[in-house]
């Protein structure tokens, strides 16, 4: 409890509960859709967001969110309306959108001295302005999950059927990688572009090896997943480990017991 004196630890401990919010909910229709890849290249396209966050001197969050939902757009619009493979497409954003971001730094006066913390996370230094942003990104991905929840479940099961009965498909698939785009957003300040995948797939991979009611899964994902990271931080301020990798260990451990329970 001597923790809670410091604001720092204060904004840590509600960063980790806000992000698994995002995490329990996007990550369980990233674990059934089997998007993970996909997932991953929004992550890492989320650097030129950064980047230009930098060059026009703004908060890079804010750059960030429009800027990944840009690629999580582009990607859906390539992957469905050309004869491009989906793993090229998902390659070739990545690595244009990453090369933006470092251009655009380059091209920003002075120096950047936190962009490692947006690589690699750093839970610590979450400011309360940016707690603000990612609460605001949970509202909003929740209220579009109550709202499209038959949708989602419904492509990430049998997505031709789904366009058989009349569901746009195209259009729920594309809001469906713009809520992952989103979650990344939530993500970048707590465990880094590098790290994001762990958090939003790996909570949702335990709870949905002992249930597989998608509510359960978001529910008991989003417990697990707060429960695992306030471990990883407290775990990393006792050995004054990096909290983000930290973190990501933690959960890997709890993965692999997982499946030994399982078992």
């Amino acid at each position: 409890m001597e923790l809670l004196q410091y604001e720092f630890m204060r904004n840590a401990f509600l960063t980790a509960i806000l992000i698994n919010i995002a995490c329990g909910i996007v990550g369980t229709y990233i674990v059934v859709k089997r998007i993970v890849f996909i997932s991953g290249g929004i992550s890492h396209a989320a650097f030129g967001g950064i980047g230009l966050g930098y060059l026009l001197g703004i908060n890079p969050i804010l750059a960030t969110i429009p800027f990944t939902l840009g690629a999580a757009t582009t990607m859906a619009t390539i992957t469905r309306t050309t004869k491009i493979s989906e793993d090229t497409a998902i390659g070739i954003l990545w690595t244009v959108c990453m090369s933006l971001g470092i251009i655009f730094i380059s091209l920003t006066p002075g120096y950047a001295p936190d962009l490692f913390s947006y690589l690699f996370g750093n839970i610590l230094t979450v400011p309360t302005t940016d707690l603000g942003v990612m609460l605001t990104l949970d509202i909003i991905i929740i209220l579009t999950v109550l709202l499209l929840h038959k949708e989602f479940t419904a492509i990430c099961f049998d997505e031709e059927y789904s366009e058989v009965v009349g569901i746009p498909t195209k259009m729920m698939y594309t809001t469906l990688l713009c809520l992952v785009a989103l979650s990344v957003v939530v993500l970048i300040r707590a465990v880094g572009i590098i790290l994001v995948i762990a958090l939003l797939t790996i909570p949702a991979t335990i709870t949905r090896q002992h249930t597989h009611n998608l509510k359960k899964i978001m529910v008991l994902a989003t417990l697990t997943g707060a429960t695992l990271t306030i471990t990883g931080l407290l775990l990393s301020y006792k050995l004054d480990t990096p909290p983000g990798a930290t973190i990501v260990i933690i959960l890997a451990l709890a993965l692999a017991a997982s499946t030994k329970l399982k078992k």
